[in-house]
């Protein structure tokens, strides 16, 4: 038994030497799909999840940056200025939510699909839900 093993490796070795007999087996395809099957469904799960914080991160950083330019605007004694410019993309509205003062600024940034809505500046809540009163 041992040597009829033995002569079936040595012709494999010598049919894949000679050039006859090239590629990968069946069973080495096989193993490679399935890894690459459950690699799939890990990672697109997670993908979803990045996704979605990339999204609401996009838009806090869209407040942020509306709220700096209207928090200089009224330093330099203007009016609050329009944040039209900062809408790109997928955020499709960047607004002061009341009337805005240095002290207590507050920018709404509304965007993606399903539409999603943040706060930022120094009169929205810690928790980014809503403006102060």
């Amino acid at each position: 038994m041992r040597a009829t093993l033995k002569r079936y490796f040595d012709a494999l070795i010598a049919r894949r030497e000679e050039g006859k007999d090239e590629g990968f087996s069946l069973i080495e395809l096989i193993i490679v799909v399935a890894i690459l099957g459950i690699l799939v469904a890990i990672a697109i799960p997670a993908f979803n999840g990045i996704q979605d914080t990339a999204q609401t991160n996009a838009l806090k950083a869209a407040a942020a940056n509306g709220a700096n330019v209207v928090a200089s605007s009224l330093a330099q004694g203007q009016a609050a200025p329009s944040l039209a410019s900062l809408q790109s993309g997928e955020i499709t509205a960047v607004t002061v939510e009341g009337t805005p003062k240095l002290e207590k600024i507050c920018v709404k940034a509304v965007g993606f699909t399903p539409e999603k809505t943040v706060y930022g500046g120094n009169g929205a809540k810690a928790d980014g839900t809503a403006c102060l009163a």
